[in-house]
This record gives C-alpha cells, sequence and structure tokens, in this order.
C-alpha cells in the first residue's frame, strides 16, 4: 500500500506530527491528490541534479493538468480551484528554481518515513497489506478469518446427502428382502446409520449455532466499536480536529462479514433439504433451523443498516472548513456510502434525501423552523463515481428553502431557542432487495444548523463546536434545551483545532491560559473548570459589549485573511496578558516588540507593543492602537510594522520597531513579506524629451483634530511632510515625543489624496500609542 494510505491509518498523535510537515511550499492537498505518482519519482536524486528536477518539476505540473482533468469531469468545483490555486503557486516559486520544490518533496517524504518507522516502534504494528493496525484490529482480523474458515461446512451437509442416499437405498433394500436373517442384519446397520446421521446432523447445527454466536461477536465489534469510533473521529474532524482516516478497511471487514454471512444462509437452506429427505424423532434439524435462520437474517439485515453511512458530512463548498451549517439558499454537499461492497448492488439502491423527517412533532413543539430540500434529492448509488470502487451516492447540488408560515417562518412564537440553536436531521433513505430479503436502510446527518444570512454564521458555527465537542449522540436536536456544561480541558482543545485546521499554528499552552483567564478569571489550575454554553458563547465578557467567542472568531478570520504568514511564521505571540507582556519586554533592550490581538476590539484588531526609554532612563512599555482589518485592507501589517515611525523630542521620525520578540531583527522578520519599490520605466526615452519623473508617496497614519480615529492612512509625498514638520517645529515649542497631527479638507477641485501613491512607509504620532 502506498505510504501515503499507511500514513492516515496513524493514531491521532501521530497525525498532528504529520500535518506540521506541510505548508504552502508543498501543500498537503497536492500530496493527497497526487500520493501515487509523488512516491513513485525519485526527489532525492532530483534535489542534486537541475536537469533531472527540471524534468519532474514539468512533470508534476502535467500531472496535476491531469487531476484537474478529472475534477473537472467529476464537476468538483472546490478541488477544481484549489488545484488551480496551487498550480499558480507552483509555477510563480519554483519555475526557476525546481531543484527546491524537490528539496522540500524529499525531506517530506523522508520525515513521512521516520513517522512511520517511530509508529511501529512505539507499538503500532505494519500490516501485511500495508497499513498500520492496533493489536485490537489484529485480533478482529484474526475472528474474520476464522469465520471464513467455519464457514466451509457444505463438506459436511455433502457428506450426510451421501449418508442419506445410502440409507435410503438401505431402506428399500430391507423392504424387497424376504429372508429373516438378511433383514436383522440390516436392520442393524440401518440403526447405525440413523444414529451416524443423528450425530452429524447434531454437530453441524452446534457448529452453525456456534458460528452464529462467532459472528454477533465480531459484528458487534465491528459496529459498536470500530464503526462508532469512526464516527466520533468523524465529528472531532468536522470541528477542526484530526482528518478522519478513510473507510476502506472497515469496508473490508464489513464485506468480508456479509458474504460469511450469506454463505452460512445457503447452508441453513441445506439444512431444510436434507429434513425434507430424512426426518425422524428428535431431528436437531426440525428443532433448530427456523431459530438459526431467523438469528442469521437478524444479523445480515443489522449489517446492512449498519453499514450505510455519511462518509462526508454536510458542507457548503464555499466554507470547507465550517461543516453542518448550511444557508438558506445556497448550495451544498454531501455524500452516504455503503460499506457491504457487492458488486451486484451496482446501481440498485436508489437513495432518497429528506430533512427533519423523524423530527416533525418535535419540532412543531419546540418552534423550530421547517425546511424543504430543493435541488437534485435523490441519486443512485454506484461504484464508478468514487476512485476507490466503493458503493456510493454524493450529492452536490441540495438547497434548503424555509417553509414560510403566517408568524415568519417558525411554527411557534413561543419558541424557546435562537436560529442558531436549532438543530436539523438530514436523513438519506433507501431500499435493499438482496436474495429473497428486503431491507429498508436509513442513515442521517450529525445536526445541522440553518442560516439564512452569512452573519450568522459565527454564532452557529459556536453551536456545531458545542454540540461535537460534548456529545456523540447522533440525532439529539434538542441538545440545545438543556446544554451540558464542558470542562476547559475540551474547550482548550477544540480552540486550539479552531487555528491548526485552517493555519500551520494551534495555540500553546500559554496562549490557552490567557484565553482561560479571559473566559473564566484568574485560577491557579485551570483544568476541570466548567464553562457553561452561555458563558462561551451568549454572555458578554466582563466590561465588554461581545461575548468570548465573538471576539475570538473575528481574530480567526483576521489571521486567516490578513496575517496568515506571520502567524505561520510563529511570530505572533497574540495571547497574552498584559502583565507577562510587560514581564517579558521588560529586561528587554529598547526597541524589543511583540504581536498581540487586541482585547477591546470587537472585530478583531492586532497591535504591537515595545520597550523604549524615556529622558531619564526609565523603561517605559508602548503599543500603538489596534488595527483592524479596515486598515489592513490597505496596507499589509509587514509594511506597517516595517515602516512604523514616532516623532521623537527633536522632531525626528524614529522607528521604535528594531528586533520582533525575543531578538529577531525587524528586517529579517518582515522584509520578505512587503513588496518591493515600483521602478519607474525607462524603456525607449525619447531623446528630445524631458521626463518628470513621478512623485513619489508615503502612507501615514494621520489623527485628525475632529476624529479620534488614529489609523486612517493617506498618501503624501516627502516634500510636503517635510514642509508640514518644519511649520509645527516654527509654531510651537514641542515638549518630548510631540504628535504630527494633520487637518485634512479635500475640496472638489481637487483630486482626493487617496487615489494615487503607493505605501512605501507609515508615519505615525505618538496620540496612537495607548494601551489597546
Amino acid at each position: 500500500m502506498a505510504q501515503w494510505n499507511q500514513l492516515q491509518q496513524l493514531e491521532t498523535r501521530y497525525l498532528e506530527q504529520l500535518y506540521h510537515l506541510y505548508s504552502d511550499s508543498f501543500p498537503m492537498e497536492l500530496r493527497q491528490f497526487l500520493a501515487p505518482w509523488i512516491e513513485s519519482q525519485d526527489w532525492a536524486y532530483a534535489a542534486n541534479k537541475e536537469s533531472h528536477a527540471t524534468l519532474v518539476f514539468h512533470n508534476l505540473l502535467g500531472e496535476i493538468d491531469q487531476q484537474y482533468s478529472r475534477f473537472l469531469q467529476e464537476n468538483n468545483v472546490l478541488y477544481q480551484h484549489n488545484l488551480r490555486r496551487i498550480k499558480q503557486h507552483l509555477q510563480s516559486k519554483y519555475l526557476e528554481k525546481p531543484m527546491e520544490i524537490a528539496r522540500i518533496v524529499a525531506r517530506c517524504l523522508w520525515e513521512e518515513q521516520r513517522l512511520l518507522q517511530t509508529a511501529t516502534t512505539d507499538g503500532q504494528v505494519a500490516h501485511p497489506t500495508g497499513t498500520v493496525v492496533t493489536e485490537k484490529q489484529q485480533i478482529l482480523e484474526h475472528n474474520l478469518q476464522d469465520i471464513r474458515k467455519r464457514v466451509q461446512v457444505a463438506s459436511i451437509i455433502d457428506k450426510i446427502s451421501t449418508n442419506l442416499c445410502y440409507l435410503s437405498e438401505l431402506s428399500q433394500d430391507l423392504n424387497g428382502n424376504s429372508q429373516a436373517a438378511a433383514t436383522r442384519q440390516k436392520m442393524t446397520q440401518l440403526e447405525q446409520m440413523l444414529s451416524a446421521l443423528d450425530q452429524l446432523r447434531r454437530q453441524i447445527v452446534t457448529e452453525m449455532a456456534g458460528l452464529l454466536s462467532a459472528m454477533d461477536f465480531v459484528q458487534k465489534n465491528l459496529t459498536d466499536e470500530e464503526l462508532a469510533d469512526w464516527k466520533r473521529r468523524q465529528q472531532i474532524a468536522c470541528i477542526g480536529g484530526p482528518p478522519n482516516i478513510c473507510l476502506d478497511r472497515l469496508e473490508t471487514w464489513i464485506t468480508s462479514l456479509a458474504e460469511s454471512q450469506l454463505q452460512i444462509r445457503q447452508q441453513i437452506k441445506k439444512l431444510e433439504e436434507l429434513q425434507q429427505k430424512v426426518s425422524y424423532k428428535g431431528d436437531p434439524i426440525i428443532q433448530h433451523r427456523p431459530a438459526l435462520e431467523e438469528k442469521i437474517v437478524d444479523l445480515f439485515r443489522n449489517l446492512m443498516k449498519s453499514a450505510f453511512v455519511v462518509e462526508r458530512q454536510p458542507c457548503m463548498p464555499m466554507h470547507p472548513d465550517r461543516p453542518l451549517v448550511i444557508k438558506t439558499g445556497v448550495q451544498f454537499t454531501t455524500k452516504v456510502r455503503l460499506l457491504v461492497k457487492f458488486p451486484e448492488l451496482n446501481y440498485q439502491l436508489k437513495i432518497k434525501v429528506c430533512i427533519d423527517k423523524e423530527s416533525g412533532d418535535v419540532a412543531a413543539i419546540r418552534g423550530s423552523r421547517k425546511f424543504n430540500i430543493l435541488g437534485t434529492n435523490t441519486k443512485v448509488m454506484n461504484m464508478e463515481e468514487s476512485n476507490n470502487g466503493s458503493l456510493s451516492a454524493e450529492f452536490k447540488h441540495l438547497t434548503l428553502r424555509e417553509q414560510r408560515c403566517g408568524n415568519g417562518g417558525r411554527t411557534n412564537s413561543d419558541a424557546s431557542l435562537i436560529v442558531t440553536e436549532e438543530l436539523h436531521l438530514i436523513t438519506f433513505e433507501t431500499e435493499v432487495y438482496h436474495q429473497g430479503l428486503k431491507i429498508d436502510l436509513e442513515t442521517h446527518s450529525l445536526p445541522v444548523v440553518v442560516i439564512s444570512n452569512i452573519c450568522q454564521m459565527p454564532n452557529a458555527w459556536a453551536s456545531i463546536l458545542w454540540y461535537n465537542m460534548l456529545t456523540n449522540h447522533p440525532k439529539n436536536v434538542n441538545f440545545f434545551t438543556k446544554p451540558p456544561v464542558g470542562t476547559w480541558d475540551q474547550v482548550a482543545e477544540v480552540l486550539s483545532w479552531q487555528f491548526s485546521s485552517t493555519t500551520k499554528r494551534g495555540l500553546t499552552i500559554e496562549q490557552l491560559t490567557t484565553l482561560a483567564e479571559k473566559l473564566l478569571g484568574p485560577c491557579v489550575n485551570y483544568s476541570g473548570c466548567q464553562i457553561t454554553w452561555a458563558k462561551f458563547c451568549k454572555e458578554n465578557m466582563a466590561g465588554k459589549g461581545f461575548s468570548f467567542w465573538v471576539w475570538l472568531d473575528n481574530i480567526i478570520d483576521l489571521v486567516k485573511k490578513y496575517i496568515l504568514a506571520l502567524w505561520n511564521e510563529g511570530y505572533i505571540m497574540g495571547f497574552i496578558s498584559k502583565e507577562r507582556e510587560r514581564a517579558i519586554l521588560s529586561p528587554k533592550p529598547p526597541g524589543t516588540f511583540l504581536l498581540r490581538f487586541s482585547e477591546s476590539s470587537k472585530e478583531g484588531g492586532i497591535t504591537f507593543t515595545w520597550v523604549e526609554k524615556d529622558i531619564n532612563g526609565k523603561t517605559q512599555i508602548q503599543s500603538v492602537e489596534p488595527y483592524t482589518k479596515q486598515q489592513l485592507n490597505s496596507m499589509s501589517f509587514a509594511e506597517i510594522i516595517m515602516g512604523y515611525k514616532i516623532m521623537d523630542a527633536t522632531n525626528i521620525l524614529v522607528s521604535p520597531l528594531v528586533y520582533l520578540y525575543p531578538e529577531i531583527p525587524k528586517e529579517e522578520a518582515f522584509g520578505k513579506y512587503c513588496r518591493p519599490e515600483a521602478q519607474p520605466d525607462t524603456e525607449f526615452p525619447d531623446p528630445g524629451c524631458v521626463i518628470q519623473p513621478y512623485l513619489k508617496t508615503k502612507f501615514i497614519c494621520v489623527t485628525p483634530t475632529n476624529s479620534g480615529n488614529t489609523s486612517d492612512l493617506f498618501p503624501m509625498s516627502p516634500r510636503t511632510l517635510d514642509s508640514l514638520m518644519h511649520n509645527e517645529a516654527a509654531e510651537a515649542n514641542p515638549g518630548p515625543l510631540e504628535s504630527l497631527t494633520l487637518d485634512m479638507e479635500m475640496s472638489s477641485d481637487h483630486p482626493s489624496p487617496m487615489r494615487e501613491g503607493f505605501a512605501a512607509s507609515t508615519i505615525s504620532d505618538m496620540d496612537t500609542c495607548r494601551n489597546a
């Protein structure tokens, strides 16, 4: 089996290490899409020979094009978009230096092998097929092999059939023989044959009963433990935890058991034929065959029902990192799979989708909204659409529409839950006709939250987190009528996943401790502390006009959209108390600074705090007013840091930011993330024309006299800036660190300065140096 498939079978603790191997330099998605091809190349050789690296790199681009074509045929818009983006990134970064990508891939493959070796050493055993299985799963496979051997009882039944033929001939001969001596001899033989027949029948009935008990035991292991464990891991993966392993191994086990059950059912039918040929008082077949047949049918029926699962939970393609939240009128996708891989069922099962099938009455009592499913809500399961030939059906074009009622869509005006606390179930149902059996199959998604406006997404996602964090109950739609409390240990793990699932870094112990303090207040040990649902999501934090989750969710959005690269590099300390901030900065030399998130900005803000000395040599800690998404839309945070300046006592502009904590030079950390200055176009100048170069402009942070906003960015030429600084110095006798304040009133006769210029640096005044 491919190395990549082996890695996916590892335990969570190893998977966490695997995720840290990949970044934008070599995306994990590409590793997944092209796993067999990537592992077939000699990347180590390419890393040391440029000609071979160039060849391999161009072949890689060709493989990406082929995979893109496959996604195009499948109409998988999301994967098409991701693959196109990956290819553009690789071309822009490695086209001129293919050996670099070869070194990166070779390193990742080597680290993967080392991880597999570590997992084997730590107690996981390599399976002959290439997967990695635990000792418990090895026992399960051994039991399945034992069942397959014990099912081969046909030879015993054939032996009984042979005896019956001989017994029938002996009986006919006895009836036609008139000699007394011969009759007595034949009677003795007949009695012996009947005794042997009875023993054989009792033996086979006993063996079948034992075999059915073994099947029952293995089936419970499969459905109540292995499959239940997979479903729990799927829940965890939905809320940002480690990705769930594939279902292929479970499918192999369940299919093997189902085949054995059908074989033993055929053997039980043969027992009925034997009963019809010869029957006698005390015949064990008459006594036990009906119970055996009922038992095997129940086992097979229950196995088929358990094997019908939702392989991929409902998710909007535009929000892949937040499944189980569905917006009305927006398409979502989902996929179901039958883990009994019988070729004869290909294109035989028609799946129908509905919503809230079992909770209609409950919904009416609770006052929940009702919805209709629109789009292609029926599909036939087949083996051709999936890459591994599994029997599945993928729904790509489903939407929800709310049923309108007289009171605005809600069936009861006394509804106790807000819309983002309403939970709904999407149900999939079909019928199986196989070997004379009709089996109704039904499965359902994890509870989903339905929103009508994207602004409801944060609270809806909080509901999904809380539900899947605290329960593995698959259908508890009334969960939020009395939501259970969580512990800080549970919440901390889930909060870290919100970062690690969309970036390359989770949260450190120190960052989590800061969050715990904001949520629970000061405490010596937060482990085991209880957190209510209202505390997490609904109640405002102390002294703030917003809840903990609203604040944190906006920071997560800020990281993903504006400062992802800096976060991935580990440059952002992020969550740190002001006391801790002062403690670690105070011993540092002037100019040392750190980056942290604002505690007061509801929409998400980031600021920097630095060390400086006053005129008396006393250490001071200063913070700039937080930068929010609005300012970061105009200028990257790295450029703001690189160009940030203050005015000292002599009206000289100086940068207070020198070393990123603990002692990384500012240029080393952020220089690579700044755009290079534009070069003047000097191609083919006219000899008779004197070309005047453009005046360069700089973005500066201005404090308007009529506004408290210190983060507005305006472009200004150096000449204008020097003039303003000169006028300020002439009009006033500035004290230490005098601020620069600029009134800008734009008339219709003059173009707005926001229309031209490019950002070269940022100048800020000390009025912005305040606690954030």
